[in-house]
Order: structure tokens, then C-alpha cells, then sequence
């Protein structure tokens, strides 16, 4: 396997190791580790519409245009509260 090096500010970088060190990984590991489970936003995109896709196999219900872009906003609202506390 060949390594890349990757600049960022030493700031994320240390803070970036701490994060690493309380889950018991180096930082190489941990990058590596995120890599593997962050999501593109092609893949994103997918898994939501298999999610709908289940939801409605499963339950019959199919969510509107509205009511979908109602949903998205009320998820995007309550994150950026989260967000800010």
C-alpha cells in the first residue's frame, strides 16, 4: 500500500490525532477508518433512495415531492440547532 501525504494546518492535524488517540487509533488509522465510512455524495444520494424504496415496501407509504423537500428542511433545521448548542 502506498502512502500519500496530505497538508492540512497543524491545528486539524492535532486535533485530528487527539481524536484518533481517545479512540485508541493512530492517525493514520483513524483517517484510514473515515475514509472507509464517510459517504460520497453520490453514495449518500443512493442510500437515501433505497431508504424511500423500503419505506415504501414496507409500509406502503411514498413521500411527496413537498413533502420530502418539508422533511429535508425540518432534518436540516434540527441539525444546525444541534450544530450550534
Amino acid at each position: 500500500m502506498s502512502d500519500a501525504n496530505i497538508r492540512i494546518p497543524a491545528e486539524a492535524r492535532d486535533r485530528l490525532a487527539r481524536v484518533a488517540s481517545a479512540e485508541g487509533m493512530s492517525l493514520r488509522g483513524y483517517l484510514s477508518h473515515l475514509a472507509g465510512i464517510l459517504l460520497t455524495p453520490e453514495e449518500r444520494v443512493a442510500r437515501a433512495e433505497q431508504a424511500r424504496v423500503a419505506l415504501r415496501e414496507w409500509s406502503g407509504y411514498d413521500l411527496s415531492a413537498g413533502e420530502q423537500a418539508a422533511a429535508d428542511a425540518e432534518l436540516d433545521r434540527r441539525l444546525g440547532r444541534a450544530g450550534a448548542q
